[in-house]
């Protein structure tokens, strides 16, 4: 598997997985493809990262600028982040992003932070303290992971393609 920058080529294969991985999830608002979509429009999709195995996309990953208390401090937000249905569960979400994040950290980035659940993104090193915040969402599903720096204190707000 080969985990690498997406092109131009792969916007079309991004759009139809991450529709695809998201469509069953329960907590899906089926917006997630467009919001990759809209970050790469505004020019707020910092990285983007594709898996690839045999030539075919079976996993993609998104990281944006995030705001704490309206600071621009060098955090991003990670997400969305999909994987082929069918190849779930095999390790490419978490190579994607290890990846990512050691792009961020190469970057200089302070942190990354994320809404999910810390059963499945606590394997990463994201954790959840209840320091950050996010719009009414319980502050256990509101997590980070400090690259250098001190740990953040806040409101968290992500960039308009989320609807921030």
């Amino acid at each position: 598997m080969l985990i690498r920058s997406e092109t131009p080529a792969d916007h079309d294969a991004i759009h139809e997985l991450t529709w695809a991985a998201f469509k069953p999830m329960p907590f899906s608002d089926d917006t997630e493809a467009d919001i990759i979509r809209t970050l790469r429009a505004d020019g707020d999709l910092a990285i983007s990262l594709v898996a690839e195995d045999g030539g075919e996309i079976v996993g993609h990953v998104a990281f944006s600028r995030v705001t704490i208390d309206g600071v621009d401090d060098n955090w991003f937000g990670l997400g969305p982040i999909s994987v082929k249905p069918g190849r779930q569960r095999q390790g490419i979400g978490k190579a994607l992003i290890a990846a990512g994040l050691k792009l961020l950290d190469e970057q200089g980035a302070s942190g990354c932070a994320l809404i999910g659940s810390p059963d499945v993104y606590s394997h990463a090193g994201f954790v959840s303290d209840g320091q950050l915040t996010y719009l009414d969402i319980d502050t256990r599903y509101v997590q980070r992971l400090v690259l250098r720096g001190p740990v953040p204190r806040g409101a968290l707000s992500f960039v308009r393609a989320f609807g921030g």
